[in-house]
């Protein structure tokens, strides 16, 4: 399995490419950072963003895409602009028709690390041991894409039975009461 991780950013939105199985070491692909100048109107920032993402769906052909869950932050703009750039990584995914999985910061680096409370240095190091690194990858943002990636090859079977039983859910008969409180 290919996964495309993508850590959410306005001004840098880490890019990261693995391939491998759950309980089998990863494989780096690719990985890199999509930048947007923050002077830039914020329109044309998002449109850049997508135009990145869409190329990296288009080279590296994941089977899945894997975006850090934006979770509640004190600096509002912050978080609007992380959202913002998230949502624009899950159109791009469900326009190629690949599913995507929302990871929370803390499953990220409970998966990789082996504890949800874990430092972006601790991340960074274990980023480096699996995927078989001389140099971390730079900056951050890459580091933290990576992570994503192969927190959901580890945890994607998760995620799809999930979305098998969704799936199984919504095409069973649909159970109407009638008026009088029987079943139709």
């Amino acid at each position: 399995m290919r996964v495309l991780g993508v850590d959410p950013g306005l001004t840098r939105c880490g890019l990261g490419v693995v391939e491998g199985a759950a309980g089998k070491p990863p494989g780096l692909v690719a990985a890199g950072v999509a930048r947007t100048p923050p002077s830039a109107d914020i329109a044309a920032r998002l449109l850049a963003l997508e135009v990145e993402i869409d190329s990296w769906l288009a080279e590296y052909r994941p089977d899945a895409v894997a975006v850090e869950r934006v979770f509640s932050q004190h600096n509002v703009r912050t978080v609007m602009g992380t959202a913002q750039a998230g949502a624009v990584a899950v159109l791009c995914a469900a326009r190629r028709g690949l599913p995507v999985a929302l990871h929370t910061p803390s499953e990220v680096k409970a998966a990789v690390t082996g504890s949800g409370r874990a430092d972006k240095a601790q991340v960074t190091t274990m980023v480096m041991r699996l995927l078989r690194l001389a140099d971390p990858p730079r900056p951050a943002d890459t580091a933290d894409a990576l992570a994503l990636a192969i927190c959901h090859l580890w945890r994607g079977p998760q995620t799809r039975l999930a979305a098998a039983a969704v799936a199984a859910r919504q095409a069973a008969p649909a159970i109407r009461r009638t008026p009088a409180g029987g079943l139709r």
